[in-house]
């Protein structure tokens, strides 16, 4: 069980992944157990040393009543120090965004791979769609 934000490729550049665990509550594990989770709009912020994931979004748990969770709060991303701190030194200097690309399963822990990307321009877009068609032209041909 995969969660892909298909869109980051396409609106930026990534120079860098990182893995990270994210701290959820029982209701939001079993929702995203069941795929219902989206990370398109979602990015994350690091403050007081701590790096924290604002809205994504995770539906309600069908059978979880009253102990059942908001959709878009912000969640906390667990890193360690030493990679918080160059996260944090990365983003100052060259003015980059932390955008969640994937959230996924290693075991039975739900992990988030959060890229270090830079914005594209608009006639980057246009070149990627440019070479997109190029590749879908020839795989036709061969």
């Amino acid at each position: 069980m995969k969660i892909q934000n298909k869109k980051a490729n396409f609106l930026y550049y990534i120079l860098d992944t990182y893995e990270c665990g994210i701290e959820l509550k029982g209701t939001e594990i079993k929702s995203i157990r069941k795929g219902s989770c989206d990370i398109r709009d979602s990015f994350a912020i690091i403050k007081n040393n701590e790096v924290f994931l604002l809205n994504m979004y995770i539906a309600k748990y069908e059978e979880g009543n009253q102990f059942n969770h908001d959709e878009r709060r912000t969640r906390k991303l667990l890193l360690h120090k030493h990679e918080i701190k160059k996260l944090k030194d990365k983003k100052e200097k060259e003015r980059l965004t932390l955008i969640p690309l994937e959230v996924y399963f290693k075991g039975s822990n739900a992990k988030v791979l959060l890229g270090i990307c830079k914005g594209k321009k608009i006639y980057d877009k246009r070149e990627t769609i440019k070479q997109r068609d190029l590749e879908r032209e020839n795989k036709r041909r061969l």
